[in-house]
């Protein structure tokens, strides 16, 4: 066997996380999911606490380099829905993190191997130009950058969604 035989195509991994769908849509987010990954998937839904009425779910997720957004542009623009799917950057490639609310739409943003956001040079000179001298305009226009709208939005979704148990510590005095 050679050298380019042996090697083995490279696989990406990452998280779908459904942070809100009505019941009734639940069938449908799976068959989206499945399509775009290529094989039938069942989640474990849950109650969504931060919005009564709504499930959850949280799927991990194996394919090709760029499923991840496949996989958002399956679910995107579904009235009611709130999802995130992120992609682990692997050897070679890229991660990426895609938000999408009713509200705002979808928000991609590229990722580095530990999930940081990278905010590409020229997307910064953009904000930097858009804003001026003015230090608000700026502040504006990072947070537009870093996705800070869907991050607001969904932070509520996510604690609630939290299966881990919180452990309040104290200090006693």
């Amino acid at each position: 066997m050679d050298a380019k035989q042996n090697r083995r195509a490279p696989i990406a991994r990452g998280v779908l996380f459904v942070h809100s769908s009505p019941r009734a849509l639940c069938p449908h987010v799976e068959w989206a999911a499945g399509r775009a990954l290529g094989e039938a998937v069942n989640f474990e839904w849950s109650e969504q606490p931060a919005l009564p009425g709504s499930q959850r779910a949280e799927y991990y997720w194996q394919g090709a380099p760029g499923t991840g957004a496949v996989l958002a542009s399956s679910l995107r623009g579904w009235e009611h829905l709130r999802f995130e799917v992120t992609e682990d950057a692997g050897r070679g490639t890229d991660g990426g993190r895609w938000l999408h609310t009713p509200g705002l739409g979808i928000f991609h943003a590229q990722t580095d191997s530990v999930g940081n956001i990278v905010v590409p040079e020229d997307r910064i000179r953009s904000a930097m130009d858009n804003a001026g001298a003015n230090a608000i305009d700026l502040h504006r226009e990072l947070r537009l950058a870093l996705g800070q709208s869907w991050d607001d939005e969904l932070e509520p979704f996510r604690q609630a969604s939290d299966l881990n148990a919180v452990v309040w510590l104290h200090q006693v005095g």
